[in-house]
C-alpha cells in the first residue's frame, strides 16, 4: 500500500483549486443556539456535485498518464464516488466506466449519465459491484480506481480541511462522517499537521460500522450487510489505506442510528436551509449526540454532501412513510 503524508496534499492544493473554488464555511446563528456550541458548517455540499468527492477526482485524473487518460478508468460506487470520476473524466476528456449495485439511487445513475459515465449495475450492494468494476478494469485495461484506497483520491480530498485550518484555526472540533474513510483520512493527515490540538471527531452508521469497529480492535473488520438509508457510509468492509491513517489518530468514533439521521436531514434544513444527504446528516447527528460535551466551543461540522434522492428526501421530512 503506498505511503501517503501531507506533502501528499500540498501538491495536490494547486490542482484542486485550477478546477474547483473553495467551499464555504459558515457560523449559523439558529444551528449554534440549538447545539449550545458555535456550530461552524463545512459545505463541502456546494461543490459542482454536490459532494466533496470531486476534489479527489479532480487530482487524480490530473496525474493520469495520457494513455491512462486516453482509455479511461472504472469503478464502483453508491453515488458521489461515481459523480467525481464521471465530472473529472468529462473534464479531462476521458471515459468513466461505473458500477453501482441493483437498485442505486437512481437519480445519482441519472446524473452520472447526464455526464458522459457509462453506468453498469452489478450485485446486491456496493461491495459486489466493486468486485465486478475491478475484474472489468483487467480485462479492458481501464484504470480501476478503488473508491478508498486510492492516494490520489485522499489527497485531493484532504484540501478541504486545509480551507478549514486557514478559515477557522482556532476551531476546537471538527466532526466527519466515516464511509469509506477517504474524507475523514483526509482530515486526519491535514489538521494533524497544521492543527494537531484539534479534536477530530468521526461519525459512522449504526448499521454500517465496519470503519469505525476496526479503529476500536486495532484491526481490519467487516460487517454482514451496510443497512443504511445514508448512501455514503454503506460499505460492509474496512479498507487499508484509510484504516492505516486513521489508526489512534481519531480522538472520538460516534455510531448514529438510521432515527437520528433521519431527524438530522430535518434539523439541518431547517437551521442552514441545506439539504442534507444521509452521510452529511450523521455528522449533524453526532454534534448533536455530543452537544452538551462540546457546549461553548467551535465546532466544524462537516457538510459532506447535498444528493439524497426525492424519495428519501420526502420520507426524512415525514411525508410519507418509507
Amino acid at each position: 500500500m503506498s505511503e501517503l503524508s501531507f506533502r501528499d496534499i500540498l501538491r495536490a492544493w494547486p490542482i484542486v483549486h485550477r478546477y474547483l473554488s473553495r467551499t464555504p464555511l459558515y457560523r449559523y446563528p439558529l444551528l449554534s443556539a440549538r447545539m449550545g456550541f458555535d456550530a461552524y458548517v463545512k459545505h463541502e455540499n456546494h461543490l459542482p456535485i454536490g459532494a466533496f468527492k470531486i476534489r479527489g477526482g479532480v487530482n487524480l485524473f490530473a496525474n493520469l498518464t495520457d494513455a491512462q487518460r486516453h482509455r479511461g478508468v472504472t469503478t464502483a460506487t453508491r453515488g458521489n464516488h461515481g459523480l467525481s470520476m464521471a465530472w473529472a473524466a468529462k473534464s479531462f476528456g476521458s471515459r468513466a466506466v461505473i458500477y453501482v449495485p441493483k437498485g442505486n439511487n437512481p437519480e445519482k445513475d441519472a446524473l452520472a449519465e447526464a455526464m458522459g459515465a457509462e453506468v453498469r449495475k452489478h450485485g446486491r450492494d456496493f461491495d459486489e459491484a466493486r468486485l465486478e468494476s475491478a475484474a472489468h478494469g483487467e480485462n479492458e485495461g481501464l484504470r480501476y480506481v478503488h473508491p478508498a484506497n486510492e492516494p490520489l483520491l485522499i489527497a485531493g480530498v484532504g484540501t478541504f480541511a486545509m480551507e478549514i485550518a486557514e478559515d477557522l484555526p482556532d476551531a476546537d472540533a471538527v466532526i466527519v462522517p466515516m464511509g469509506g474513510g477517504s474524507l475523514s483520512a483526509g482530515c486526519v493527515l491535514a489538521l494533524r499537521t497544521l492543527r494537531p490540538k484539534v479534536t477530530i471527531i468521526g461519525v459512522q452508521a449504526q448499521r454500517a460500522d465496519a470503519l469505525l469497529t476496526s479503529l476500536e480492535q486495532g484491526k481490519i473488520c467487516g460487517t454482514d450487510s451496510a443497512d443504511t438509508f445514508a448512501d455514503g457510509l454503506a460499505t460492509r468492509f474496512a479498507y487499508d489505506l484509510p484504516f492505516s491513517i486513521l489508526n489512534n489518530q481519531v480522538d472520538e468514533l460516534v455510531r448514529v442510528t438510521e432515527d437520528e439521521m433521519k431527524e438530522a436531514v430535518r434539523f439541518a434544513l431547517e437551521t442552514t436551509h441545506n439539504v442534507a444527504e444521509g452521510a452529511a446528516a450523521a455528522a449533524y447527528a453526532a454534534a448533536y449526540k455530543l452537544r452538551s460535551r462540546l457546549a461553548g466551543k467551535r465546532v466544524v461540522i462537516v457538510h459532506s454532501g447535498q444528493n439524497i434522492d426525492r424519495d428519501t428526501l420526502r420520507w426524512a421530512l415525514g411525508l410519507f412513510d418509507a
